[in-house]
């Protein structure tokens, strides 16, 4: 999911937050359109450094092209598997990793909407309105097989319902009106130039080690 810009962020860490893999390679993001995109993805079933490498490239390439989020298919990878680093409504920043995530939202009474602007890596350079609970909780399992559960609230909430859209073959210009997604292909197709087929490989400032980007 794309995300603020990371130089004006000055926040604490979630204590709960998981250590990101570092050292992976930038990887074109695949856009819109292709088949990877709008199918359910492969569970994974296998915890082992291959799958170690993959969630090292999609933070790699999630911090080079400035987002909060990432999933396995927006490099191409047909699996189960989304990464983010994203603050919450407070402003504290949260990492995770969730293989095969689950997710879990507000109902009844409990349940408030966000209609704040989302945007999609995988669709650069656009942002519209898409409304959204306004908290969300997601199950899974990390890197190694374990249990993982995380949380919250704002840009957060947002982050962990658009990530595990992607891993259902769903897009967010999917729950879009088509007034909506007319002005969201306006704005994608007006700053085209700026991301090139291979895009973020070789952008400006890409950094593919984590402990580089802590705050």
């Amino acid at each position: 999911m794309a995300g603020p810009d990371r130089a004006q962020e000055a926040a604490p860490l979630s204590p709960t937050s998981a250590v990101l893999p570092s050292g992976g390679t930038v990887r074109p993001v695949v856009r819109w359109g292709t088949e990877v995109m709008h199918r359910p993805a492969r569970p994974v079933t296998s915890y082992d450094e291959e799958l170690r490498a993959l969630a090292a490239d999609m933070v790699a390439t999630m911090y080079a092209a400035d987002g909060v989020g990432l999933a396995a298919c927006q490099i191409g990878v047909d699996l189960a598997l989304f990464v983010y680093d994203c603050p919450d409504e407070s402003g504290t920043m949260h990492r995770g990793i969730v293989c095969n995530p689950v997710l879990e939202l507000p109902e009844g009474r409990g349940r408030s909407l966000d209609d704040g602007d989302e945007g999609c890596l995988s669709y650069p350079g656009a942002f519209v309105e898409c409304a959204r609970p306004d908290w969300a909780r997601v199950t899974g399992q990390g890197l190694d097989g374990e249990a993982v559960a995380y949380e919250g609230d704002g840009l957060l909430a947002r982050c962990l319902q658009h990530e595990t859209d992607h891993t259902h073959g769903t897009v967010f210009g999917d729950r879009l009106n088509n007034r909506a997604r007319k002005k969201l292909r306006k704005e994608m197709e007006a700053a085209a130039a700026a991301y090139p087929a291979d895009w973020p490989v070789g952008a400006v400032g890409t950094t593919t080690e984590v402990d580089q980007l802590d705050r």
